[in-house]
């Protein structure tokens, strides 16, 4: 999809646009921008949205030409059915979707081997620093050569195309490099984010049966070690009946048992393994990875990405919102641990063969300027972050960014939530200098890639609005019942088609996936996410209308939370909420019921949040806690929520309590708030 050359069309809703919000800060891509950019128009953008929507299959076939394949696929686009005994989307659903089937690719292929023959065979594949401040640089064929030796050595360790590996790890390059290791041979790789507890490690291992944890003793992080070998080791002999081998790799030096015939140094395995593996030529549809994520129940969910879809979806989304270019430095700071940490520090990038950087330690550490500092000295070009850090930065004040020369930025990226005008603006203001497009981007774990966000060089933006949807992406703002809501008119987000990096279900359970995202709104897929869409069609997403709650861009399902406070031996009850917060996004506020005959004291407070931290992880841990005799119940026995997050975040409810079995319920909580 090369550049046009030709003269620029008008667009209408570009005129529009500019008609129409005169009383709203519009910024308009420059110039200088636009005119280097892939796409560069509104005109350019529709025309291509317009094609993708009305012929998804020739479209894409002609985007997935772009990358390698060892057997061309025999039908893009191919939707199944099976029946299911207890949930069912109605006909005409897409949720067992499948793209380019027939066809056989490798991702690992795609992100390094494809780049051998070209110039960026010596060009710096991943700038690394660690917190302490050490520094690394991989080249695509250096990265070629220890991925190779790593997949090698999961052979060597009984690892099979179509074994489950879970990677437990700091944000080392040897994270980076066992992900693709595992994509080379086709083992499926599930990476469990390194703050979660050894309760956590062991219910993701379990699920999926992983054959293979690959660990560290440990990691970095605001000057302390935490101990990942030790919390690996306590999942395991907690009961990980499937796990054979334990690979480790030797980061913080700190001390460690290693369990003969079970665990196996990382550098004494790669010092014997050959540099010679070829990339498995893998089925289209062979699962890539199984990422957890927290849902409305209390156990979370699998979400399982395959390769060709997915790998398209991230090549196309960092080639084109991204606007990425062979002399671009791209730094995305989200963890691996986490969906954007897949798809915009590894797939996406490496697929278009970018340089990137990888960043191992805290935002603020040991200064509130160390994000600057690394723009700074490794020259990032596009700079991809969550609102919750930018929040975070603003209030550590100007004076720390205003000291570093930023200026090799020419974009900005914000993901994980929406952001506040505020914060957007700040961004452009303080870090863009008032010169960087910004692409605000809405996506999910489950969607796999960007869905809905600006084009930098062709759509101008609104600060709040995520504007307008990627290329195959048809979504809508609809009401309870289904039908179409109004110009800015607050609704649910549905997607109406087919995309391919959707996700291809919940591992081990397809009768849980297809209730969750296809039965609310009968063969559509349901976000859970509420929107509106104005008069121009800019899309404003509202944040999550069920029970999993954003904090600091990392999902947390209540019920995983509050599952955790009931398992602590004086909770008999325990209700979970977000609350508005200017620097997470939401903060989490337990109610919480005692057995009789503890104490309601802020001891107990304490424990009980360090319980959460270790069921979960300290990212679980609630920032209130507040004692109950009872919780507000309807006469049915269902607690009401909404009571609750309105007492949380408002201090009073003013919300319908008609339904309510004991109002005295509601005096006694008021009161513990006042006290």
């Amino acid at each position: 999809m090369a550049k046009s050359t030709t003269k620029k069309k008008h667009s209408k809703r570009s005129d529009s646009i500019e008609s129409t919000l005169g009383e709203k800060r519009l910024f308009k891509p420059s110039k200088a921008f636009s005119e280097k950019a892939r796409i560069s128009s509104m005109a350019q953008y529709e025309k291509l949205y317009r094609a993708s929507i009305k012929d998804p299959e020739k479209f894409f076939a002609k985007q997935a030409e772009e990358l390698h394949w060892f057997k061309k696929w025999r039908k893009v686009l191919e939707t199944k059915n099976p029946r299911l005994s207890k949930a069912g989307a109605g006909g005409g659903s897409f949720a067992f979707t499948q793209w380019f089937t027939g066809g056989e690719i490798n991702a690992c292929y795609n992100c390094i081997d494809r780049h051998l023959s070209s110039p960026r065979k010596n060009k710096a594949a991943i700038i690394w620093e660690g917190e302490n401040f050490e520094q690394r640089t991989l080249t695509y064929s250096q990265l070629h050569r220890e991925v190779s030796k790593a997949a090698n050595v999961l052979k060597s360790l009984g690892v099979k195309t179509g074994d489950r590996v879970a990677i437990y790890m700091g944000m080392t390059p040897e994270l980076a490099i066992a992900v693709l290791a595992c994509a080379r041979i086709g083992a499926t790789h599930t990476v469990i984010f390194g703050g979660f507890s050894a309760e956590a490690i062991r219910d993701r291992v379990n699920d999926c049966d992983a054959k293979l944890i690959i660990t560290a003793d440990g990691a970095f992080r605001r000057g302390t070690i935490i101990d990942l070998k030790k919390n690996v080791d306590n999942a395991v002999t907690s009961g990980c009946p499937s796990v054979e081998k334990v690979l480790v790799l030797k980061r913080t030096a700190n001390a460690v048992v290693m369990i003969a015939g079970r665990d196996v140094w990382w550098h004494e395995a790669m010092a014997e393994a050959s540099a010679n593996c070829p990339a498995t030529p893998l089925d289209s549809e062979h699962p890539l990875y199984i990422l957890y994520t927290s849902g409305t129940t209390g156990k979370p969910k699998g979400i399982v990405h395959t390769t060709a879809g997915y790998l398209l979806g991230t090549y196309l989304t960092m080639k084109y919102i991204f606007d990425i270019r062979d002399e671009d430095v791209f730094w995305c700071s989200a963890d691996v641990g986490w969906v954007t940490g897949h798809s915009y520090v590894l797939y996406g990038p490496l697929a278009n063969g970018a340089t990137i950087v990888m960043y191992e330690g805290a935002p603020t550490y040991p200064a509130p300027d160390r994000f600057w500092d690394i723009i700074e000295r490794h020259g990032a070009t596009i700079f991809y972050t969550a609102p919750t850090a930018i929040r975070a930065f603003i209030r550590a004040g100007d004076e720390h960014s205003n000291k570093h020369d930023m200026s090799s930025l020419r974009l900005l990226g914000s993901v994980g939530e929406p952001i506040n005008p505020e914060a957007w603006m700040w961004y452009h203001r303080v870090i863009g200098k008032g010169r960087c497009p910004i692409v605000d981007t809405w996506w999910q774990t489950e969607t796999g890639a960007i869905m809905i966000s600006p084009i930098p060089g062709a759509v101008p933006t609104i600060p709040g609005s995520a504007t307008l949807p990627f290329f195959g992406v048809e979504p809508e703002v609809v009401r309870k019942d289904g039908t179409k809501c109004n110009p800015d008119e607050g609704g649910y987000l549905i997607i109406k088609k087919p995309w391919p990096s959707m996700l291809r279900g919940i591992y081990k359970d397809p009768e849980r996936f297809q209730k969750q995202y296809f039965t609310e709104y009968p063969g559509l897929y349901f976000t859970g996410d509420g929107a509106r869409q104005d008069k121009n069609g800019y899309f404003w997403i509202m944040g999550r209308v069920d029970d999993v709650i954003n904090v600091s861009g990392h999902r947390l399902g209540t019920m995983e939370v509050e599952s955790a406070l009931v398992g602590h031996e004086s909770v008999a009850e325990a209700a979970v909420v977000g609350r508005p917060d200017e620097i997470k996004g939401s903060a989490l506020v337990a109610f919480v019921t005692l057995k009789k005959g503890w104490p309601a004291d802020e001891s107990l407070k304490e424990k009980l949040r360090n319980h959460v931290a270790e069921m979960i992880g300290s990212i679980a841990k609630p920032d209130d806690i507040r004692f109950s005799d009872a919780l507000p119940k309807t006469r049915s026995g269902k607690i009401m929520r909404r009571l609750l997050r309105e007492l949380a975040s408002t201090g009073s409810v003013a919300g319908d309590t008609t339904t309510l079995e004991d109002f005295s319920v509601l005096e006694q909580l008021r009161a513990g708030e006042e006290e």
